[in-house]
């Protein structure tokens, strides 16, 4: 894939700042409630959707996981019009939870499903950054 996505700016707000302020350090940030151990995605300020309370607190994640599920689009819209093909994939992250993000850095008909992901960050170049995820190294020989 030789054309590079769309960097739009996210929508900043104080429950996601945290977040977002992580991505431009080019970190993921997820939040874990201490009281039922719930791994939480999307940042929601603390509050856990698993027990209610509002005890969640933010942690450094790997930034590793697999694809779980995706799909090549070969028609986008907007901003994506003229960067196909592109792929939109769930990734599931090492500590649990799935997001839903772009695969990069890769021929769109090499990913599969179970494929290693790590994350990358682009900048959008408005004070953040875009999480995405590339193929992980491979080890080993």
């Amino acid at each position: 894939m030789s054309t590079e996505l769309p960097r739009l700016a996210p929508r900043i707000d104080p429950d996601t700042a945290a977040f977002w302020e992580g991505t431009t350090r080019g970190v993921l940030l997820l939040e874990r409630c201490p009281d039922c151990q719930t791994v939480i995605w999307y940042p929601r300020g603390g509050f856990c959707p698993a027990c209610g309370k509002f005890s969640a607190v933010t942690f450094e994640a790997a930034g590793t996981g697999t694809v779980y599920s995706f799909t090549v689009v070969h028609r986008g819209l907007g901003e994506y019009a003229g960067v196909t093909p592109f792929v939109i994939a769930y990734v599931e992250l090492d500590e649990g939870p799935r997001v839903m993000t772009n695969i990069v850095d890769v021929d769109p008909s090499e990913v599969h499903v179970g494929m290693p992901v790590r994350a990358v960050f682009h900048d959008t170049g408005e004070g953040s950054a875009l999480y995405r995820f590339a193929p992980a190294q491979r080890t080993g020989a």
